[in-house]
């Protein structure tokens, strides 16, 4: 195994406390570090969770990111200086709980790597100087933390890419790319849930899909889920998409992280 999702990405970063700072009239965000860590994205998930249970009067909604958990709100009904007392001492207590790692679902996520499902797969390939095997096997070989979902609906960032594959995104980014594109930008991989412009480096594609506005639940991936990619072959994956398709293929989580 290469990596693990429940340990930081790089040194831990943590503030000394967190910082809560005014974003304009009708928000707030809670920052708790300047890295992308494990550690911190915990935090930010509890404090989150917190919110999500008992939420503010005022509050709209929470919007988690890597390490900071920005607060919408209606002015009209609270302002900012009570919304920071209120939650400095929430977020201080999130720092606490989220040092015991999130708890999140763990995902096996079939791909198929190269050829039309991941057009740079060879180019990444001959940049990093291994095979096109290898690079399958140290990709699909690493688990993936889920750290938070943006840019678009659903599009899930990854941390958990091994060191040796980080590559800076393209110069010339693409205006299309298709949905379920597995991809590596700089230090971290992302599966994509719709058709999106991208400057990602595109090695696979996953038949499964990631985002479904008219389901229960719209999103497969959640902030600190785990993932693991399964290769394989191109028929499979058009096998794959085809039950998708016709609604008779459910991806479930896995039993074991």
């Amino acid at each position: 195994m290469v990596g693990d999702p429940r340990k930081p990405d790089g040194n831990s970063r943590m503030f000394p406390a967190p910082r809560i700072i005014a974003v304009g009239e009708a928000a707030l965000t809670i920052e708790f570090g300047d890295a992308v860590d494990a550690r911190i994205n915990d935090a930010v998930l509890a404090l989150d969770a917190v919110l999500s249970d008992a939420p503010p009067e005022g509050m709209i909604e929470a919007v988690p990111t890597y390490r900071a958990l920005m607060v919408h709100f209606d002015p009209l009904v609270t302002a900012f200086e009570g919304l920071r007392a209120l939650l400095q001492p929430l977020a201080d207590q999130a720092v606490a709980m989220g040092g015991q790692g999130a708890v999140g679902r763990s995902w096996r996520l079939p791909v198929a790597y190269g050829g039309p499902h991941g057009v740079d797969l060879e180019m990444l390939s001959a940049r990093h100087g291994v095979t096109p095997e290898r690079l399958i096997e140290l990709h699909s070989g690493a688990a993936y933390r889920v750290y938070m979902l943006g840019f678009a609906p659903g599009f899930a960032y990854l941390g958990g890419l091994p060191e040796c594959l980080a590559t800076p995104r393209r110069e010339d980014p693409r205006l299309a790319t298709p949905a379920g594109t597995v991809s590596i930008g700089g230090a971290q991989s992302a599966v994509t849930s719709m058709a999106v412009p991208s400057g990602w480096h595109l090695i696979g594609q996953t038949p499964v899909r990631s985002f479904d506005p008219k389901g229960e639940a719209p999103f497969l991936f959640e902030p600190g889920d785990h993932v693991r990619f399964q290769p394989i072959s191109a028929d499979a994956f058009d096998t794959i998409a085809q039950r998708v398709a016709r609604g008779e293929f459910q991806l479930l989580p896995d039993v074991t992280p």
